[in-house]
C-alpha cells in the first residue's frame, strides 16, 4: 500500500522476479512521529491490515545525510515537500563531507498478526547539483558509484538500491513463508 506510484512501479518490478504480482492498494496510514523508519512503517502497516482485512505491505525511505547528524532521516518526505533538493543543496553548502545514506524498511503484516519488518541501506553521497531526469524524490542528488538514482533506469536503480534490497528480504522470507504454508 502506498499512494506513490513510482515506489509501487519499482516494487512490482521486483517482486516480479520473484514471480509474485502486487496488487496497489492506494492507501495511506498514519505515520506516526518517530525516529525509526522500522518504527513509522510497522505502526502503519498494522493499521491498514486492521482496517482492509487482508495481508499487506508498506514500505518507507529515510535518506540520512552525515555531515546533517542523519537529517531530514525519518522526515525526509516532509522535508523533500517542504524544501525539496534544491533546499538540501542549500544546506550543503560549503560542506565537505558529502556522504549520507538512504534507507528503506519494507514492513509485512497479515490479520491477527503484528508486523515483520526487513530494512536494507546504501551508502552513497550527496551531489552538488541534481542530475537526472529519472527516479523521484531525492533521487537527482543521491550518487552511487558516479551516478545519482536519477541517472539511472529503474531496473539499475532496483540493483543498487535501499529499497531494492529490503523488497527482496522480504520477498525472500515471503516465499519461503508461503511454501511453509502450501506445504513446499
Amino acid at each position: 500500500m502506498t499512494t506513490n506510484e513510482n515506489k509501487f512501479r519499482e516494487a512490482a518490478l521486483i517482486a516480479k522476479e520473484f514471480g509474485v504480482e502486487l496488487e496497489w492498494e492506494r492507501r495511506s496510514y498514519t505515520e506516526i512521529q518517530a525516529d525509526s523508519l522500522e518504527e513509522i512503517v510497522g505502526f502503519g502497516v498494522e493499521e491498514v491490515c486492521r482496517e482492509i482485512g487482508d495481508p499487506c505491505f508498506a514500505e518507507d525511505a529515510g535518506l540520512f545525510i552525515d555531515a546533517l547528524n542523519g537529517f531530514p532521516g525519518p522526515y525526509s518526505k516532509f522535508v523533500f515537500l517542504t524544501i525539496g533538493n534544491r533546499g538540501i543543496l542549500k544546506l550543503m553548502e560549503g560542506v565537505e563531507n558529502r556522504l549520507a545514506e538512504f534507507r528503506s524498511a519494507v514492513a509485512f503484516c497479515s490479520p491477527g498478526g503484528g508486523p515483520v519488518v526487513f530494512s536494507a541501506s546504501v551508502r552513497g553521497k550527496i551531489t552538488h547539483e541534481p542530475r537526472g531526469t529519472g527516479g523521484f524524490g531525492f533521487d537527482p542528488i543521491f550518487e552511487v558509484n558516479g551516478r545519482t538514482f536519477a541517472e539511472m533506469s529503474t531496473r539499475e536503480k532496483n540493483l543498487l538500491s535501499h529499497r531494492g534490497a529490503a523488497i527482496r528480504k522480504f520477498l525472500l522470507w515471503f516465499k519461503g513463508e508461503r511454501g511453509q504454508d502450501m506445504g513446499e
